[in-house]
């Protein structure tokens, strides 16, 4: 099992910023990708970014430019920070794990999710 605690959610004006960590514990060896999700009021739950075992970063298009993504191995923790947020950055954000242990089948771990607001 892995745990994931998520903090640095809050209320900012557009054009602020704000960073999101997530401390992974447990059985974290084996661990292929971490990363954050959100997901808006009405809509479907979206990748943001994530990052694989070998540090390959990926970002959904509109975030490109504004969100950094970056991980700690040492401490398993992931963090995004995010600049000149806008309105349409709001939703709740949720970070995201996926190993794959020796067996081949893969396991999803999610975080309890952290509200992020920006306010017009």
């Amino acid at each position: 099992q892995v745990q994931l605690v998520e903090s640095g959610g809050g209320l900012v004006q557009a054009g602020g910023s704000l960073r999101l960590s997530c401390v992974a514990s447990g059985s974290t060896f084996n661990i292929n990708r971490m990363g954050w999700y959100r997901q808006a009021p009405g809509k479907q739950r979206e990748l943001v970014s994530s990052i694989s075992s070998v540090g390959t970063i990926t970002y959904i298009d509109s975030v490109k430019g504004r969100f950094t993504l970056s991980r700690d191995n040492a401490k398993n923790i992931v963090y995004l920070q995010m600049n000149s947020l806008k309105p349409e950055d709001t939703g709740v954000y949720y970070c995201h794990v996926l190993r794959l242990p020796s067996s081949g089948v893969p396991f999803d771990y999610w975080g309890q999710g952290t509200q992020v607001t920006v306010s017009s």
